[in-house]
Protein backbone atom coordinates (compact mmCIF):
# COMPACT_ATOMS: atom_id res chain seq x y z
CA UNK A 1 0.00 0.00 0.00
CA UNK A 2 2.70 2.66 1.13
CA UNK A 3 4.43 1.96 -2.33
CA UNK A 4 1.11 1.98 -4.74
CA UNK A 5 0.57 5.53 -2.64
CA UNK A 6 4.05 6.45 -3.85
CA UNK A 7 3.35 5.56 -7.03
CA UNK A 8 0.13 7.51 -7.18
CA UNK A 9 2.44 10.68 -5.59
CA UNK A 10 5.08 10.27 -8.28
CA UNK A 11 2.04 9.97 -11.07
CA UNK A 12 0.66 12.80 -10.13
CA UNK A 13 3.94 14.98 -9.99
CA UNK A 14 4.76 13.81 -13.53
CA UNK A 15 1.13 14.81 -14.53
CA UNK A 16 1.52 18.35 -13.38
CA UNK A 17 4.66 18.76 -15.66
CA UNK A 18 4.46 19.40 -19.69
CA UNK A 19 6.65 17.39 -21.95
CA UNK A 20 9.68 19.82 -21.57
CA UNK A 21 9.51 19.74 -17.72
CA UNK A 22 7.87 23.23 -17.02
CA UNK A 23 5.61 22.89 -14.43
CA UNK A 24 1.64 22.90 -15.44
CA UNK A 25 -0.91 24.58 -12.88
CA UNK A 26 -4.66 23.46 -12.36
CA UNK A 27 -7.03 25.45 -13.86
CA UNK A 28 -10.90 24.02 -13.73
CA UNK A 29 -10.92 20.78 -15.55
CA UNK A 30 -7.66 21.08 -16.90
CA UNK A 31 -4.13 21.87 -17.05
CA UNK A 32 -2.37 25.18 -18.10
CA UNK A 33 1.53 25.07 -19.35
CA UNK A 34 3.46 28.16 -17.18
CA UNK A 35 4.23 29.20 -20.62
CA UNK A 36 1.40 30.76 -21.09
CA UNK A 37 1.81 34.13 -19.82
CA UNK A 38 5.28 34.12 -22.14
CA UNK A 39 2.93 33.22 -24.90
CA UNK A 40 0.60 36.59 -23.95
CA UNK A 41 3.46 38.75 -23.82
CA UNK A 42 4.51 36.95 -27.02
CA UNK A 43 1.76 38.12 -28.75
CA UNK A 44 2.09 41.78 -27.03
CA UNK A 45 4.98 41.95 -28.55
CA UNK A 46 4.17 41.25 -31.85
CA UNK A 47 1.29 43.40 -32.08
CA UNK A 48 3.54 46.40 -31.09
CA UNK A 49 5.77 45.20 -33.41
CA UNK A 50 3.12 45.30 -36.65
CA UNK A 51 1.57 48.39 -35.26
CA UNK A 52 5.33 50.20 -35.41
CA UNK A 53 5.91 48.54 -39.24
CA UNK A 54 2.43 49.91 -39.71
CA UNK A 55 3.01 53.52 -38.12
CA UNK A 56 6.13 53.79 -40.11
CA UNK A 57 5.08 52.47 -43.51
CA UNK A 58 2.39 55.25 -43.61
CA UNK A 59 5.56 57.58 -42.33
CA UNK A 60 7.48 56.89 -45.32
CA UNK A 61 3.93 57.25 -47.34
CA UNK A 62 3.38 61.04 -46.10
CA UNK A 63 7.23 62.34 -45.64
CA UNK A 64 7.46 63.29 -49.85
CA UNK A 65 3.88 65.21 -48.80
CA UNK A 66 5.68 68.73 -46.71
CA UNK A 67 2.37 71.08 -47.48
CA UNK A 68 0.19 68.48 -46.75
CA UNK A 69 1.94 67.12 -43.66
CA UNK A 70 2.28 70.81 -42.28
CA UNK A 71 -1.41 71.59 -43.23
CA UNK A 72 -2.71 68.48 -41.41
CA UNK A 73 -0.51 69.86 -38.47
CA UNK A 74 -2.08 73.38 -38.53
CA UNK A 75 -5.44 72.07 -38.43
CA UNK A 76 -4.56 69.88 -35.44
CA UNK A 77 -3.61 73.12 -33.62
CA UNK A 78 -6.62 75.24 -34.39
CA UNK A 79 -8.14 71.99 -32.68
CA UNK A 80 -6.56 71.76 -29.79
CA UNK A 81 -6.69 75.82 -29.12
CA UNK A 82 -10.54 75.96 -29.48
CA UNK A 83 -10.72 72.80 -27.00
CA UNK A 84 -8.41 74.82 -24.50
CA UNK A 85 -10.33 78.02 -25.16
CA UNK A 86 -13.91 76.41 -24.45
CA UNK A 87 -12.85 74.06 -21.92
CA UNK A 88 -11.50 77.20 -20.14
CA UNK A 89 -8.36 75.58 -18.68
CA UNK A 90 -5.43 73.23 -19.05
CA UNK A 91 -3.58 76.20 -18.96
CA UNK A 92 -0.67 74.37 -17.61
CA UNK A 93 -0.93 71.87 -20.12
CA UNK A 94 -0.49 74.55 -22.88
CA UNK A 95 2.08 76.37 -21.20
CA UNK A 96 4.74 73.07 -21.15
CA UNK A 97 3.61 72.11 -24.94
CA UNK A 98 4.90 76.09 -25.77
CA UNK A 99 7.98 75.46 -23.96
CA UNK A 100 8.52 72.32 -25.86
CA UNK A 101 7.74 73.78 -29.27
CA UNK A 102 10.10 76.69 -28.62
CA UNK A 103 12.81 73.74 -28.14
CA UNK A 104 11.61 72.01 -31.32
CA UNK A 105 11.89 75.63 -33.27
CA UNK A 106 15.81 76.23 -32.39
CA UNK A 107 16.73 73.12 -32.90
CA UNK A 108 15.38 72.86 -36.20
CA UNK A 109 16.61 76.82 -36.99
CA UNK A 110 20.25 75.47 -34.90
CA UNK A 111 22.90 73.68 -37.71
CA UNK A 112 23.75 70.13 -36.86
CA UNK A 113 27.76 71.31 -36.02
CA UNK A 114 27.64 74.44 -33.88
CA UNK A 115 30.25 76.81 -35.49
CA UNK A 116 30.52 78.56 -31.92
CA UNK A 117 31.75 74.70 -30.51
CA UNK A 118 33.24 72.80 -33.87
CA UNK A 119 34.63 76.08 -35.87
CA UNK A 120 33.24 77.16 -38.88
CA UNK A 121 31.59 74.59 -40.71
CA UNK A 122 29.65 76.98 -43.20
CA UNK A 123 31.10 79.01 -46.08
CA UNK A 124 32.05 82.66 -45.71
CA UNK A 125 32.98 83.45 -49.18
CA UNK A 126 31.73 82.63 -52.58
CA UNK A 127 35.25 81.27 -52.59
CA UNK A 128 34.50 78.51 -50.31
CA UNK A 129 33.22 75.21 -50.85
CA UNK A 130 29.43 74.95 -51.10
CA UNK A 131 28.31 72.70 -48.16
CA UNK A 132 24.55 72.54 -47.46
CA UNK A 133 22.90 73.64 -44.45
CA UNK A 134 22.21 70.71 -41.95
CA UNK A 135 19.61 70.95 -39.60
CA UNK A 136 19.90 70.01 -35.69
CA UNK A 137 16.83 68.73 -35.94
CA UNK A 138 15.50 67.83 -39.58
CA UNK A 139 12.16 68.87 -40.91
CA UNK A 140 10.75 66.09 -40.86
CA UNK A 141 10.99 65.14 -37.36
CA UNK A 142 10.21 68.61 -36.78
CA UNK A 143 7.09 67.55 -38.22
CA UNK A 144 6.61 64.15 -35.90
CA UNK A 145 7.49 65.66 -32.97
CA UNK A 146 5.03 68.15 -33.26
CA UNK A 147 2.20 66.21 -34.24
CA UNK A 148 2.53 64.03 -30.90
CA UNK A 149 3.52 66.97 -29.06
CA UNK A 150 -0.40 68.33 -29.95
CA UNK A 151 -1.81 64.61 -29.61
CA UNK A 152 -0.36 64.09 -25.81
CA UNK A 153 -1.38 67.73 -25.24
CA UNK A 154 -4.67 67.03 -25.96
CA UNK A 155 -5.24 63.26 -24.89
CA UNK A 156 -4.00 65.46 -21.44
CA UNK A 157 -6.88 67.87 -21.68
CA UNK A 158 -9.36 64.67 -21.36
CA UNK A 159 -8.12 64.26 -17.58
CA UNK A 160 -8.93 66.83 -15.23
CA UNK A 161 -5.90 65.76 -12.76
CA UNK A 162 -4.12 67.44 -15.06
CA UNK A 163 -6.23 70.74 -15.26
CA UNK A 164 -4.22 72.73 -12.63
CA UNK A 165 -5.60 75.83 -11.35
CA UNK A 166 -3.21 79.08 -12.88
CA UNK A 167 -3.62 82.13 -13.69
CA UNK A 168 -3.03 82.20 -16.94
CA UNK A 169 -1.90 86.39 -18.03
CA UNK A 170 1.24 85.09 -16.39
CA UNK A 171 1.99 81.96 -17.70
CA UNK A 172 1.62 83.75 -21.49
CA UNK A 173 3.59 87.09 -20.62
CA UNK A 174 6.35 84.79 -19.25
CA UNK A 175 6.33 82.27 -22.42
CA UNK A 176 6.67 85.68 -24.54
CA UNK A 177 9.09 87.24 -23.09
CA UNK A 178 11.14 83.51 -23.02
CA UNK A 179 10.30 83.19 -27.01
CA UNK A 180 11.24 86.78 -27.65
CA UNK A 181 15.05 86.20 -26.00
CA UNK A 182 15.11 83.10 -27.15
CA UNK A 183 14.80 84.18 -30.29
CA UNK A 184 16.99 87.52 -30.06
CA UNK A 185 19.84 85.01 -29.32
CA UNK A 186 19.06 82.66 -32.00
CA UNK A 187 19.24 85.64 -34.78
CA UNK A 188 22.71 86.68 -33.16
CA UNK A 189 23.91 83.47 -33.47
CA UNK A 190 23.16 83.13 -37.38
CA UNK A 191 24.44 86.68 -37.91
CA UNK A 192 27.56 86.63 -36.33
CA UNK A 193 28.20 82.49 -38.08
CA UNK A 194 26.49 84.09 -41.53
CA UNK A 195 24.22 81.11 -41.98
CA UNK A 196 20.52 80.99 -42.99
CA UNK A 197 18.25 77.92 -42.44
CA UNK A 198 16.36 77.80 -45.20
CA UNK A 199 17.09 76.86 -48.63
CA UNK A 200 15.14 79.82 -50.54
CA UNK A 201 17.80 82.93 -50.60
CA UNK A 202 20.55 80.80 -51.55
CA UNK A 203 22.97 81.01 -54.10
CA UNK A 204 21.99 78.60 -57.05
CA UNK A 205 24.61 77.67 -59.72
CA UNK A 206 23.92 76.78 -63.35
CA UNK A 207 25.91 75.87 -66.58
CA UNK A 208 26.30 78.43 -69.48
CA UNK A 209 23.21 78.29 -71.46
CA UNK A 210 24.23 77.33 -75.16
CA UNK A 211 23.72 80.73 -77.59
CA UNK A 212 21.19 81.00 -79.98
CA UNK A 213 22.62 79.52 -83.20
CA UNK A 214 25.51 78.26 -81.34
CA UNK A 215 24.73 74.50 -82.89
CA UNK A 216 24.28 75.46 -86.19
CA UNK A 217 26.08 74.59 -89.26
CA UNK A 218 28.84 77.22 -89.88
Amino acid sequence: RVLGGEARGAHRIAATRNPIGEPMYAEGDGLVGADESLGESSAAARLSTTFGRKLQYYLDKAAPHTAARWASATVLTLLYCLRVYYLNGWYIVTYGLGIYLLNLLIAFLSPQIDPEMEGPTLPNSREDEFRPFQRRLPEFKFWYSYVKAFLTAGLMTCFSMFDIPVFWPILLLYFITLFVLTMKRQIKHMIKYRYVPFSFGKARYKGKEEMPGAGRDK
